[in-house]
């Protein structure tokens, strides 16, 4: 095992330990206080971040106030409480199964958790990403793998947060970060990492899992491998609003040249006029700016992603790209009845500006042709009010972790209702990777049965000295407004 990896993750592990048990508004003072040393560094992080990934600066800037939101979003929601779940269940001895003992559960935090960065959201899902930011939120350590397309960035962001941590005064070794693959594949296999965080590829993401699954104690993998997040436009839309439907798809494939694990892959239109879709997606794209994919091996797996579908049986090039160093977009055209032929049409990822428009006759077709897609991150409907699509709308949700109407799916905010995931394999979990529900993933339950007062745990003293939301025998009970977060509160509910 590396020596380095190795010397990291005991002490993520002795940091978790000093640090498992501190109170939420402690914890959120150190998530604050990363967000204040990357604003503070914003502009030499984002210059370093422009040589590196080929991004614009104004995407890099709001990739990266995303980040510092996201971060002050989970310190409020922790210093509220409700991750723990606290349920009390004082002893009943007219209990309705017989007598019941004094019983009290709540989640803690599982341990060290390994986190691989993502290329194409050198922010948002990298070193202080979703998956880093929510971990250390639960309570967890962090060991991050960093990304090979831009080390440089992720050197000086974990630079950020080590000082940060440092100076808000949280255990050494609560955040660290390796690099290389022997290194990360010695953060899989370490006894002491019990969670891993990913998001990246299908092929990457699988084998990570399968690797997990073969250490002697397998351990939650929290895998967003992406999707084709597909379109299905209803014949009531197509008739009312072609021209925007064409243009936003146009905008929302080609956004971030097509590298958005929500890119919309596939484009469900009634048949019909080809030559006219053809001209109109012409016109929609005229205005595009070709720019460089993030790193040359990116680049080679588009282009043979691309070529592989396009030479696939039925399908034929709706608008002719290219490959070129700033490649111009590529939309292929195929038919319904070819995709009922051969499905894997619709599995085809090309993680780029590309994508691929199906053609059906009747809007009865839908519900079935939903069935042969694989699991998706996303998926759209574009309707109208008296379009038939309840059926559609029900089989949609069944594949898909974010059913949008009559919208698009690039952009992703981060927010308490939201969740990013879906079925295998755009995920290898039901849970989330965006919002505030992504806590959870790196909490498991404890409970405590006839445990004397004084050795509960904070949020499972009646006294609540944490002021946390707390289900007693059977009722929510929570704070009221003016109760303090600080670990000194009232004890007043409401």
């Amino acid at each position: 095992m590396s020596e380095g990896v190795n010397a990291a993750v005991e002490a993520a592990a002795s940091a978790f330990e000093k640090g498992r048990t501190v109170d939420p508004n402690t914890r959120a003072g150190w998530l604050e206080a990363i967000a204040a040393g990357l604003e503070e560094d914003a502009s030499g992080l984002v210059e370093t971040a422009v040589r590196e990934t080929h991004l614009g600066t104004p995407r890099l800037e709001g990739e990266l106030k995303r980040t510092v939101f996201q971060l002050r979003l989970f310190a409020d929601e922790i210093r509220r409480g409700e991750h723990f779940d606290a349920t009390i269940d004082h002893d009943d001895p007219a209990w309705g199964m017989g007598p019941r003992p004094d019983l009290r559960r709540y989640n803690v935090p599982l341990g060290v958790v390994g986190v691989f960065g993502a290329s194409n959201f050198p922010f948002a899902f990298s070193v202080m990403g979703g998956d880093s930011a929510s971990a250390l939120a639960a309570g967890c350590s962090v060991v991050h793998k960093a990304h090979d397309a831009h080390r440089e960035l992720a050197a000086r962001t974990a630079q950020v947060v080590t000082d940060a941590l440092e100076a808000a005064g949280a255990p050494s070794g609560l955040f660290s970060m390796v690099t290389g693959r022997r290194a990360g594949e010695a953060l899989v296999d370490h006894p002491l990492v019990k969670a891993i965080g990913f998001t990246g590829s299908t092929a990457g993401g699988r084998a990570l899992l399968n690797r997990i699954a073969a250490r002697p104690e397998p351990i939650p993998f929290f895998g967003e491998l992406g999707g084709i997040n597909a379109v299905f436009v209803a014949p009531g839309a197509w008739s009312a609003r072609r021209a925007e439907i064409i243009k936003g798809y146009a905008g929302s494939f080609t956004l971030g040249m097509g590298q958005f694990c929500t890119k919309p892959g596939l484009l469900f239109v009634p048949a019909g006029d080809t030559e006219a879709l053809r001209n109109q997606l012409g016109e929609a794209l005229a205005g595009f700016s070709p720019a460089r994919l993030l790193s040359d091996r990116l680049h080679a797996g588009y282009a043979d992603a691309v070529t592989t579908l396009r030479d696939s049986g039925g399908v034929e090039v709706l608008l002719e790209g290219d490959f070129a160093e700033h490649p111009a977009p590529t939309v292929l055209r195929t038919t319904a009845e070819e995709v009922r032929k051969n499905p894997a049409l619709l599995r085809q990822e090309m993680f780029g500006p590309a994508s691929l428009v199906v053609e059906y006759q009747d809007q009865a077709e839908l519900p079935e042709l939903a069935a042969l897609l694989e699991g998706q991150l996303t998926t759209t409907l574009q309707a109208e009010e008296d379009d038939d699509v309840s059926e559609l709308a029900a089989r949609l949700a069944d594949l898909s972790g974010r059913v949008l109407w009559n919208g698009w799916p690039t952009g992703v905010t981060v927010s308490h209702a939201q969740h990013h995931g879906g079925p295998y394999p755009a995920t290898t979990s039901n849970t989330t990777s965006v919002g505030t529900a992504a806590i959870r993933r790196f909490l498991r339950p404890v409970a405590y049965q006839s445990f004397p007062a004084t050795r509960l745990p904070e949020p499972l003293q009646d006294s609540n000295p944490w002021q946390v939301p707390q289900r007693v025998d059977g009722v929510w009970r929570h704070p009221a407004p003016d109760a303090s977060r600080d670990g000194a509160g009232t004890g007043v509910y409401q």
